[in-house]
């Protein structure tokens, strides 16, 4: 979903904001039981996959696991539902400073908000793979809504979502929207 302002009022809401921070505590001890001791990347497919990192590199921290190293993921020049460059731009995986990510021989933990058709996932892997060879490649999600098109699934899922294929899950983070939660919105209101 883009960044535009949506009609939120009048659409089932799936998650309120106590809800998603239960979702990500309960996101980071899975990730801290699969990889107990060990330092992780955590890979933010921007935009709200970003923010979602941050609060799980955060929650981690607090459960005593070793400080994740937080990167961004562009996946702009590697999606296939548009005109694609002949050359990918340089920095499609970048720290916060801007500066090319490490991830060749890490374990990275690609972290977004909503899963649908699994195209933003495939996106994101290509631009992993341009950057390095990771050790292995888990994905998180905050809702996982169905409808793949691809065969690839979440590694860890805050919410599955049964949605019928004319409505959409709208993620809204106080960080990036200035609005936390998370809403069915039919075709119409999409």
């Amino acid at each position: 979903m883009t960044g535009q302002a949506l009609p939120l009022d009048d659409s089932p809401h799936l998650l309120d904001e106590p809800a998603i921070n239960r979702a990500v505590l309960r996101l980071a001890h899975e990730v801290a039981e699969k990889h107990p001791d060990e330092p992780v990347v955590l890979a933010g497919i921007r935009t709200r996959g970003v923010p979602l990192a941050a609060r799980l590199a955060r929650a981690l921290e607090v459960l005593g696991q070793p400080v994740p190293e937080i990167v961004q993921v562009d996946t702009r020049d590697h999606r296939d539902d548009g005109p694609r460059p002949a050359v990918s731009r340089p920095g499609a995986v970048t720290t916060d400073a801007g500066e090319p990510a490490q991830v060749t021989g890490r374990a990275v933990v690609l972290v977004d908000d909503v899963i649908c058709t699994g195209r933003t996932l495939r996106a994101a892997l290509d631009a992993l793979v341009d950057a390095g060879r990771p050790r292995s490649v888990e994905l998180l999600v905050l809702v996982d809504r169905g409808h793949r098109e691809l065969p690839l699934r979440a590694t860890y899922v805050g919410k599955n979502v049964p949605t019928a294929p004319s409505e959409h899950v709208a993620v809204r983070l106080r960080e990036t929207d200035g609005v936390e939660g998370a809403w069915v919105l039919d075709a119409e209101t999409a």
